[in-house]
């Protein structure tokens, strides 16, 4: 996941992720050049790594800047790979009955990115992942390779992070 904290450590880190990973480029705030600007690096370093890229935002734009697919909770079906953020019972109930290949299910612990966020912790996020049946689950915030272990391919189809890639100071 990239944030506005993005910089060149991020750029490195993707370079540097296991061959066939993938990335959500979110962003936001940035103005639409901007955004598109930094959306075509990543792009070329997924692209050259084999990475999936997903442009948090809508499928039109995900189609028309040549993303994998898309990060969003919204109903209809592009062809395009979707992934969802879901927090609780009420948004996996609402997402199970759209065409959602992938569910971020977070945070599940405290996380930079969102501080003051409450985080499920492990039973919680548990008994959601259930909830959601046969989707594929991510698990986000605060994770760490370890914590994914933890967790194990049962329960996640894998993990993501910001944090966890970034460069640890000296």
């Amino acid at each position: 996941m990239t944030d506005a904290r993005f910089g060149d450590d991020q750029l490195r880190a993707i370079q540097h992720l296991p061959a066939r990973s993938g990335v959500v480029f979110r962003h936001y705030d940035l103005a639409t050049q901007q955004r598109r600007i930094l959306f075509a690096q990543v792009l070329r370093i997924c692209r050259r790594r084999g990475h999936i890229l997903l442009l948090a935002g809508d499928a039109r734009t995900a189609l028309r800047w040549h993303a994998d697919g898309f990060h969003q909770r919204s109903h209809g079906h592009t062809g395009l790979l979707h992934s969802a953020p879901v927090h609780n019972a009420r948004e996996i109930a609402d997402v199970k009955r759209s065409r959602t290949d992938l569910l971020f299910l977070s945070p599940l612990f405290d996380t930079n990115s969102h501080p003051g966020a409450r985080p499920l912790g492990p039973l919680m996020f548990l008994r959601l992942a259930k909830l959601a049946g046969p989707k594929r689950i991510i698990a986000l915030g605060g994770m760490t390779r370890q914590s994914a272990n933890m967790l194990g391919p049962r329960m996640i189809h894998g993990w993501a992070a910001i944090d966890a890639f970034r460069k640890k100071p000296a």
